[in-house]
């Protein structure tokens, strides 16, 4: 039976009629983004669009890097872990390749990727907390004991210390009997985004351009199955950025490492075909979908025109995925296993390669063995159950999904000819742009939640009652970094030392000529047992050190929250303590330890800056003694740790003594963050004088902190 089919005038009019006195721009929103979307979208929409006659399998790839995609082969199930020491993490790996995982990914303590070994000063909290920790060969042999490297794909999420840990990987392989040749997997490889938004770097960018190069350079020689680079957005988001600056700024990365493999000498037929991707997969399932079909368009579209590649595959994207860290919240953490169906669900509707799936309880500890078999049979049964798998981009054609992608493909290209503008993303980020575009971004998306116009169910609205009862993994830090002190002398002990320093001296001559096989020299000194360290250290001699300066911006949030209904009581509060002190609150706001997320720290900056504090800013990885110092030299009233990465029941109490010992014990300790429960209990018993976790609106900590200050200042 044919039907006549009305007109959008037609459907206006019925929709004005339905709702009741309303207008249609009250149902018409605005992304994030900046991308307007209407309620309804038809074949008009799809009139000026150039992609959508494109199959997948065919350049520019948008509808899929593969023919048949999940039909002839399902994405990877990679899950991403590590933590404690290399025989945990051992262990935990063989238990999920057994239970369905076909690939694997590593995470590695922030001292690994910081570059020190286990026993420096520097890393006393965080020795195994946030990954596993890694210091020698020794540690790397025991990570993939029993685990066949020549038939297990190996994901490694490094990028600062990327010479050392490859290296390393290498000669475990060939210990185990497996050539260079045959190892297969990712190294993640992309320092420009640490500059961004991860911070986990060592070395200042141009240098580290060099080893990035190096490293691809060496890759495609000699190690065909192993891609030399993942190029990662999925931070960018996670630090705040929207979809389209994630993109952008993703694809705008690929492009300036494409140019960096170049100065090698090399084609770009011989290592643009094993470049990969890595994106983060957020709650907004059509624009993430969206997202990941113009990112294929994008790639293929921007080599095509630069650099002009004779083979097809060099064209292609393929990206790795993972679900949303920050999207996990702290209450009713059960919720979180929704949030990460949705994601995932997006990610294979967008066409990944591969996948993660994040626990449900990420937001409060280091996932448990129990949240982990749920976050893998998340994917297990979209796989298996769902018949996702039998179709080929299975929204193609929708009118909505294709609008979307064409609004991200332009929205994206003008960002990323501002960055062409500027001469590549190395002179954007030495510059700072993308950097401050995506901390505004942060805390626009803050005020969004606080104001309540972003709704998160059982945080600002629906709140439960009850709490859930989780049980959360702890790890013994003080446990895991004196195993790892006690192997790292056994190494040194038994090495061949002369070998070793001869070994180190010729990878600082390959730094300091500007020759290629920064790599190679890398794996001459792993062989002889050089630490992580060590050989950090020797390239840092030559390279130096990149010190990050702290900065903030304002306004954003005051700005993006100017209607709430809080903000005048909140504003006189204020007011009231500079009237009775004759001064401003200030507050020092500090990172300590090796942990490098700051996008906590710098939107709690940011807000209460725009609410009258006066607000200092620690530098990076700063030590308790150096917080402490710097809190009594600026005379501040509050010290605000924000912490992300497990090393806080070491530092943090610390930081409270040290204040007591130089006579500031008025000096308010507040801390936010990951933080469990129990956890949160024994900081306050410490000294500190509030905890507050994932989905803490900040207008209400506030009114808060100035009544702990007030009450400090009272009974001094």
């Amino acid at each position: 039976m044919a039907f006549e089919d009305p007109s959008l005038k037609e459907w206006r009019q019925q929709a004005v009629k339905e709702l009741r006195g309303r207008s249609l721009d009250e149902i018409t929103w605005q992304t994030p983004e900046g991308i307007d979307i209407k309620p309804v979208y038809s074949a008009d929409d799809l009139a000026e669009l150039e992609h959508l006659n494109t199959l997948p399998g065919f350049p520019p790839y948008l509808r899929g890097p593969r023919a048949t995609m999940y039909a002839g082969r399902p994405w990877t199930l990679r899950q991403y872990a590590g933590f404690s020491t290399a025989e945990e993490s051992n262990r935990f790996y063989r238990d999920n390749l057994k239970s369905g995982q076909t690939g694997l990914s590593v995470a590695f303590d922030l001292p690994t990727h910081r570059g020190y070994d286990s026993d420096h000063p520097r890393v006393i909290g965080d020795v195994g907390k946030a990954g596993v920790a890694i210091d020698s060969v020794e540690d790397v042999k025991i990570l993939f004991d029993s685990i066949p490297l020549d038939k297990i794909s190996v994901s490694m999420t490094m990028n600062g210390a990327v010479l050392p840990v490859l290296a390393m990987f290498i000669v475990a392989g060939e210990e185990q009997g497996v050539s260079q040749e045959a190892l297969s997997g990712t190294l993640q490889n992309d320092i420009l985004k640490e500059f961004m938004v991860r911070n986990t770097y060592i070395y200042p960018p141009e240098p580290s351009m060099r080893i990035v190069a190096d490293i691809i350079q060496h890759t495609s020689n000699h190690m065909p199955r192993f891609n030399p680079i993942s190029i990662s957005g999925y931070h960018m988001q996670e630090a705040g950025a929207t979809c389209v600056q994630e993109l952008a700024y993703t694809i705008a990365d690929g492009i300036e490492y494409v140019r960096a493999a170049l100065s090698t000498g090399m084609d770009v037929d011989q290592f643009a075909p094993r470049l990969s991707f890595f994106f983060c997969i957020g709650m907004n399932l059509f624009m993430e979908i969206a997202k990941l079909r113009a990112a294929r368009f994008l790639w293929a579209d921007l080599m095509k025109t630069h650099f002009s590649p004779k083979k097809p595959t060099s064209l292609m994207l393929r990206t790795h995925c993972q679900t949303s860290g920050v999207s996990l919240t702290s209450q009713s953490p059960y919720n979180n296993i929704i949030r990460t169906t949705i994601e995932a669900l997006a990610a294979v509707l967008g066409g990944t390669q591969s996948l993660h799936t994040n626990s449900f309880d990420e937001a409060l500890a280091l996932p448990s063995e129990f949240s982990a078999q749920i976050a893998r049979n998340t994917q297990l049964i979209l796989r298996e159950e769902s018949g996702l798998s039998k179709v080929v981009d299975p929204l193609a054609g929708s009118y909505y999904i294709e609008s979307l992608t064409g609004s991200m493909i332009r929205e994206a290209k003008n960002l990323i000819d501002e960055v062409e503008a500027m001469g590549g993303m190395t002179r954007a980020v030495e510059a700072g742009i993308p950097k401050q575009r995506i901390e505004a971004s942060a805390a626009k998306r803050q005020a969004r939640f606080d104001s309540g116009e972003d709704v998160i169910i059982g945080v600002n609205q629906f709140i439960s009652d009850s709490d859930d009862d989780v049980e959360l993994l702890e790890v013994d830090n003080q446990a895991v970094r004196e195993s790892q002190i006690s192997r790292l002398t056994n190494v040194r002990e038994s090495r061949n030392e002369k070998a070793c320093q001869s070994a180190l001296s010729q990878l600082k001559r390959c730094a300091e000529s500007g020759e290629w096989g920064l790599l190679q020299q890398s794996i001459l000194a792993a062989r002889a047992r050089a630490t992580v360290g060590e050989i950090t250290d020797a390239v840092r001699s030559v390279f130096g050190q990149h010190r990050a300066v702290p900065q903030t911006i304002s306004g954003v949030y005051s700005n993006a929250i100017s209607s709430d209904e809080d903000v005048s009581a909140i504003r006189q509060r204020v007011e009231r303590f500079i009237e009775s002190h004759h001064r401003r609150p200030r507050a020092l706001i500090a990172k300590v330890g090796q942990d490098g997320h700051d996008r906590g720290a710098k939107v709690i900056a940011t807000a209460y800056a725009d609410f009258g504090f006066e607000v200092d800013i620690g530098a990076l990885f700063q030590t308790p003694a150096e917080v402490v110092r710097q809190a009594v030299d600026n005379d501040v009233h509050l010290v605000g740790i924000s912490t992300q990465a497990g090393g806080h029941k070491t530092l943090v109490p610390q930081i409270v003594d040290g204040l007591k010992s130089e006579g500031a014990e008025n000096v308010v300790v507040i801390c936010g963050g990951v933080v469990p429960p129990d956890d949160v209990r024994t900081l306050e018993s410490k000294g500190v004088s509030a905890v507050y976790g994932p989905g803490t609106r900040i207008l209400d900590t506030i009114p808060q902190v100035l009544e702990f200050i007030e009450t400090k200042m009272a009974s001094a």
